[in-house]
């Protein structure tokens, strides 16, 4: 299942990527989920396949704490509201899947996979034409009762 949720949206980007329209950017972040307190480091691409529309694949890997490391992988739409010349604000909405691993020390390792949607609103300040430095706050609705609030602050380049 893992596999064709990946082929899934490597291939809805791509598709988004030859369309023609507004920008195209990549970013690095850094993310903060709530579940178990889980610090993270991530890389996004943001396609603007239409005007005000952006598609963005995302992919998170958080770091151990409390026994508990993992990934996520989300696709979301973002919708461009811009507040002034160099700041927009944007609603987010989108899929997500995790797999969360808790390590039992001797007892081994038990994963978990989580499939689920995201909600939230993000807010990006444009240094420059290229370079934007964005925040975001979304809340995932994941399986299993994994629900959590995941924070991002990131940078992103526009191509």
């Amino acid at each position: 299942m893992k596999k064709y949720l990946i082929l899934a949206i490597v291939a809805v980007t791509s598709l988004l990527a030859s369309a023609e329209a507004g920008d195209i950017s990549a970013g690095v972040q850094f993310n903060y989920g709530s579940k178990h307190t889980l610090m993270g480091l991530g890389a996004n691409m943001v396609i603007e396949p239409v005007n005000k529309f952006r598609v963005s694949p995302e992919f998170v890997y958080y770091f151990k704490n409390n026994h508990y490391e993992g990934y996520n992988v989300n696709l979301n739409l973002h919708y461009i509201i811009p507040l002034h010349s160099a700041q927009n604000f944007y609603p987010i909405a989108g899929f997500s899947y995790a797999n969360y691993k808790y390590d039992a020390g001797l007892l081994g390792h038990d994963g978990e996979d989580h499939f689920g949607a995201n909600i939230g609103v993000g807010y990006e300040y444009l240094i420059n034409r290229q370079f934007r430095f964005y925040v975001e706050q979304k809340f995932q609705v994941l399986s299993k009762d994994w629900n959590q609030s995941v924070t991002t602050l990131g940078l992103r380049y526009t191509f």
